[in-house]
């Protein structure tokens, strides 16, 4: 899947990491965990599910060379997809998000049990007891264009109750998940109503900047205090959290998917009825006052996700789920 010609050149502030230290794990190739004598809850920390989005290496790497481990509970530290990751070139740094297939999206029994064969779904099969068995989970990635940070939360009100205590980035949404494939977000044992098993998803910033890795950091090491696996440090002055739900996915039903104006990330539409974009003939228009726009994608391909469009939630909505 190549973007070349298409797509604008984006900065590369941040160098790739030197994972080869790493890459042998202590549980599995590319995972360590480490135990500690008093009990705790286990952390996951997972990098890398897409082999471009390295910042969220780095920190894990940072924190591997640093000797980071728990004073309560289990610490695991994850590079998902190495084998992408090791084709990055920064003369197209696009090509590497995989080798096969998104690893984002190969998160149901219905694939990971099915007859496909793939670099990401055999590494999904492998990682997957693993990380189950965690009972916080945070997925660092980054984004392509340049958005506001974000926590993403998938269903669970209390995915959104602890990203809202995280502070880190402050602005929390909740969706449904992919139509194209589950992540590893969306798995039951994170996604169960009755559950405690919580997971969720940070895209810290733009791929390759420095304000994406301290983004990243900020939030692995504000989850690292929530989880009491540590000795408490003073957290840092954070602004109040903005709570929302996506109200609907727009997919692009055709080649010829185009917004009206250069919209960003965490931009909110003030009125309802607002024209967003044109899909050929049908318009996208803003379906309520004060609408958020997640993630937009200035460059959308037929049957891809164009932009979510999300509602802003009180502090009574979110704890009553």
């Amino acid at each position: 899947m190549s973007f070349s010609g298409v797509l604008p050149r984006f900065p590369l502030e941040l160098a790739p990491p030197d994972l080869r230290p790493w890459l042998g794990g202590n549980v599995l190739p590319g995972a360590w965990s480490f135990e500690a004598a008093a009990p705790g809850p286990h952390v996951a920390l997972v990098s890398l599910v897409h082999g471009n989005e390295y910042a969220g290496a780095i920190v894990l790497a940072r924190w591997l060379e640093a000797g980071l481990r728990p004073t309560r509970g289990r610490l695991t530290l994850v590079f998902a997809n190495p084998a992408a990751f090791a084709r990055f070139d920064p003369a197209e740094p696009t090509l590497s998000r995989f080798i096969d297939e998104d690893m984002n999206r190969v998160w149901s029994d219905r694939v990971l049990k099915g007859p496909r064969r793939g670099v990401e779904l055999e590494r999904a099969r492998e990682l997957l007891p693993l990380l189950e068995s965690a009972d916080l989970l945070l997925d660092l990635h980054s984004m392509l264009w340049p958005s506001d940070p974000l926590i993403i939360t998938g269903r669970p009100r209390r995915a959104m109750r602890l990203a809202a205590r995280l502070g880190m980035p402050p602005l929390v949404v909740a969706d449904e998940g992919h139509g194209t494939g589950m992540r590893l977000i969306d798995r039951p044992a994170f996604s169960e109503p009755d559950g405690s098993r919580t997971a969720i998803l940070v895209e810290g910033g733009q791929h390759w900047r420095h304000a994406t890795l301290d983004t990243l950091q900020g939030c692995a090491t504000a989850l690292l205090r929530e989880s009491g696996c540590f000795d408490d440090a003073p957290a840092s002055p954070s602004p109040p959290p903005r709570l929302a739900e996506v109200t609907r996915t727009v997919v692009a039903g055709t080649h010829c998917f185009t917004f009206l104006h250069p919209f960003q990330g965490g931009e909110v539409i003030r009125e309802a009825g607002t024209l967003l974009a044109r899909d050929g003939e049908s318009e996208i228009r803003t379906p309520h006052d004060d609408c958020l726009l997640v993630m937009p994608s200035p460059r959308t391909m037929r049957g891809h996700t164009a932009v979510r469009l999300a509602r802003f939630l009180t502090p009574d909505e979110v704890a009553a789920g």
